[in-house]
């Protein structure tokens, strides 16, 4: 059991609770975000040292494991038991709004896909351009992306998913990351 004194850190969201922990996921992508774009003003002063070859093996990770299974979270799991919570309704608006995220997963990883590339030779120790440009435009999209899912999915899931729905949910996230969620 995890005890949280006040002003000390909360017991990170689990299993339990999907949505909570999609939502702390929201926070963990937006600081690597911030990491990234620390790192494309830190490389042309220091170049591919030490501190920079960290940060981008730790960045390239995170959205090559961690973030590629929130988006399979939701796009496996939670947009399904959305769309499964509004049969008989009118869900148009709903098929709209998981179309459009799903589009916007697309489009984050199309963006991913040259800063991956950087990072994997900084981390390697050799010099790379990372453009401040795409790394803007990466790290905007994906504060967009999340201000839209914290704004409209997550609370609809909240109030339309049945906990029995939830509870697979979170099974299924659980079983994606190897028996670990959180």
């Amino acid at each position: 059991m995890v005890v949280s004194f006040p002003g000390g850190p909360a017991a990170a969201p689990g299993a339990d609770d999907p949505l909570a922990l999609l939502s702390a996921c929201h926070g963990r992508i937006t600081r690597q975000c911030a990491t990234l774009a620390r790192l494309a003003a830190h490389l042309p002063v220091h170049g591919s040292d030490e501190a920079a070859q960290t940060a981008a093996a730790s960045v390239r990770r995170y959205f090559d494991t961690a973030a590629a299974h929130h988006h399979d979270d939701e796009e496996e799991d939670l947009f399904p038991a959305l769309i499964d919570a509004m049969a008989g309704s009118d869900a148009g608006c709903l098929h709209a709004l998981v179309r459009g995220l799903v589009d916007e997963h697309r489009r984050l990883a199309s963006l991913w896909t040259p800063l991956r590339q950087a990072l994997s030779e900084i981390a390697a120790g050799r010099a790379a351009a990372l453009s401040a440009e795409q790394v803007r435009e990466f790290t905007q999209a994906y504060a967009a992306h999340i201000q839209r899912e914290e704004d409209e999915l997550l609370p609809m899931a909240a109030r339309l998913i049945a906990d029995d729905a939830l509870t697979a949910i979170g099974q299924a996230m659980k079983a994606r990351r190897g028996g670990e969620a959180g």
